[in-house]
């Protein structure tokens, strides 16, 4: 058994407002598993994206969360779970006014490849994207795949 204190862990950087790495945490071994609390704006992901090898199914404490799927916006309430499976594209945000409280389970552990699309301005539409930390170590970014352009920034 391995127990852990949310209270003590610190948030890594990302798309949401605090992003608590639970897996190492707790040594879990086949499954991934985050704590998230997303401020007005905030997401789980960086972009619409799917994971190769990967189900992921979300929880919502408190708050609601609108996902893009390739069904259309379904919106996820407190006290209700959602399911993609391996391949299903998704983007969870936090379109409302109140701060959503949630985690996200993965199973297996390793997602295998993960494609992430966004809006990229300079080719002027949605486009794969890349992830990378700046030279500083002070942010995340996102960059298009086929011009390089930044289309996001996480700190």
């Amino acid at each position: 058994m391995k127990r852990q204190s949310l209270d003590g862990m610190e948030s890594r950087m990302g798309p949401a407002d605090v992003v608590r790495p639970l897996t190492d945490a707790l040594g879990a071994a086949d499954m991934a598993l985050n704590y998230y609390e997303l401020a007005p704006g905030d997401s789980f992901a960086y972009g619409y994206h799917a994971h190769d090898a990967q189900e992921e199914v979300f929880y919502v404490q408190e708050g609601a969360v609108t996902f893009t799927t390739a069904e259309g916006d379904v919106e996820v309430g407190a006290g209700e779970l959602v399911r993609f499976g391996p391949g299903e594209y998704q983007r969870g945000v936090n379109r409302g006014d109140e701060r959503v409280v949630a985690l996200a389970m993965g199973a297996p552990q390793d997602a295998g490849d993960t494609e992430i699309i966004r809006e990229c301005g300079a080719c002027g539409e949605p486009t794969r994207q890349r992830i990378e930390m700046t030279d500083d170590r002070d942010a995340i970014v996102t960059l298009c795949e086929e011009c390089a352009a930044e289309t996001g920034r996480f700190d």
